[in-house]
């Protein structure tokens, strides 16, 4: 039960910040995201010419942080979810796949037609291994996918 709501989290927002890392150097970027249906794997697109693209390639171990603050603003602050999602990050190399997730991306984030269409258009897939749900100021829940 407690995984299903950690989905539903994945699967309303659409923003989230993906932490990368190159040796002792993390590196954190604001990403458009969609996810599947099962929320077994995050779309995002990037250029490959960009710090999170190099760090996937030589380090595919990421971090995902996906909230609610705002939804949550002013005294509703403590009631803000933040979601940690781990998993191992991929440059979608197959054409199909490539153009499904660009497909989806772009019905929900219409907004990077032009970026998800550039010849420098990377198409990353998260594999989701767990999800740290934390529900408030002081409860948390962990589920490993």
């Amino acid at each position: 039960m407690m995984l299903e709501r950690m989905k539903a989290l994945a699967r309303q927002e659409d923003l989230c910040v993906l932490a990368t890392a190159s040796e002792n150097h993390p590196h954190c970027s604001l990403m458009a995201y969609v996810a599947d249906d099962n929320c077994r794997e995050i779309y995002m697109v990037t250029y490959e010419d960009t710090n999170k693209y190099r760090n996937v390639m030589k380090n595919p171990s990421v971090s995902l942080l996906i909230d609610t603050r705002e939804e949550h603003a002013g005294s509703r602050r403590p009631e803000a979810k933040a979601m940690t999602v781990t998993g191992i990050a991929q440059v979608i190399d197959n054409e199909e796949k490539k153009a499904q997730v660009r497909e989806k991306l772009l019905k929900r984030h219409p907004h990077l037609k032009e970026f998800a269409e550039s010849s420098d258009a990377a198409f990353l897939c998260v594999k989701v291994s767990s999800f740290l749900l934390l529900d408030g100021l002081t409860e948390s829940h962990f589920e490993e996918v």
